[in-house]
């Protein structure tokens, strides 16, 4: 599946979709910047945040000629730098979004690391941020393979992360409901999905008619749609920038 043909697909600016509103004072990254503390809340919001996003993380140390293991490092350092120190002075210069302060961050800490000349012992066998995926395939799918630079791989890990969380919501909310078969079937009609049965063949495996799939898949595109931006304004400070946040996630992958 191409991943902006399905952003394309799946962002069309659709009020219905924005209609039910985003609870904003309870996102995480929001919840962050207002404590400029060391509250639970704040704290566990920002533990999220890392846990979530710690791939454009790695994917740029990587892609900086770090080996493996000492990219994990590297990349535990750094989250755990992050949560003891808590210094958010920058983040009014990035416009309060998290993914420019994080790598705004992120290289201030390389530089600081090479400056020393030593690898980041900091986070060594703490393991603050899972990073399980990094063995066997999962392994296989975060290491850069591509000629991006480490800022354009940081920029799409980032969309491609935010999109993968948007999908996995949405994924548990149909299991809840019940309703798991009918999201991996949805999931067949977005653009580009290889192998993709016909319409006409989900239909009836499902026992539909092709104007209630229809309607199926339209309320799984709107769902999607404020599922999306509902994820987005987890990581920026400011409700009147989650579109404008969206915008640039776009150009990231049509680019």
């Amino acid at each position: 599946m191409s991943a902006d043909d399905q952003v394309a697909s799946l962002t069309t600016h659709d009020r219905s979709a924005r209609s039910g509103g985003i609870a904003f004072t309870t996102t995480h990254w929001s919840v962050v910047l207002e404590a400029q503390g060391h509250s639970p809340t704040a704290q566990e919001a920002l533990e999220k945040l890392c846990r979530t996003y710690w791939r454009p993380v790695y994917g740029f140390i990587r892609r900086q000629g770090a080996r493996q293991e000492e990219a994990e490092d590297l990349t535990q350092g750094f989250f755990s730098l992050l949560l003891e120190r808590r210094d958010f002075d920058a983040v009014r210069k990035e416009k309060g979004r998290l993914r420019s302060y994080l790598l705004t961050s992120l290289k201030h800490f390389l530089a600081s690391e090479r400056r020393r000349a030593t690898a980041a012992k900091r986070g060594k066998g703490q393991r603050l941020i899972p990073l399980e995926e990094l063995s066997a395939s999962g392994q296989r799918e975060i290491e850069p393979t591509d000629s991006l630079t480490a800022e354009r791989l940081y920029e799409r890990r980032w969309a491609l992360t935010l999109m993968e969380q948007v999908l996995r919501r949405l994924k548990d909310e149909y299991c809840t409901a019940g309703n798991a078969r009918l999201f991996d079937s949805l999931k067949w009609l977005l653009p580009d999905e290889p192998g993709a049965p016909s319409r006409a063949q989900i239909a009836s495996q499902l026992g539909m008619t092709d104007n209630a799939l229809r309607q199926a898949f339209h309320r799984f595109r709107q769902r999607y749609q404020l599922l999306l931006r509902e994820e987005i304004s987890h990581t920026v400070a400011f409700a009147s920038d989650v579109e404008d946040e969206l915008r640039h996630l776009i150009r990231v992958l049509r680019t």
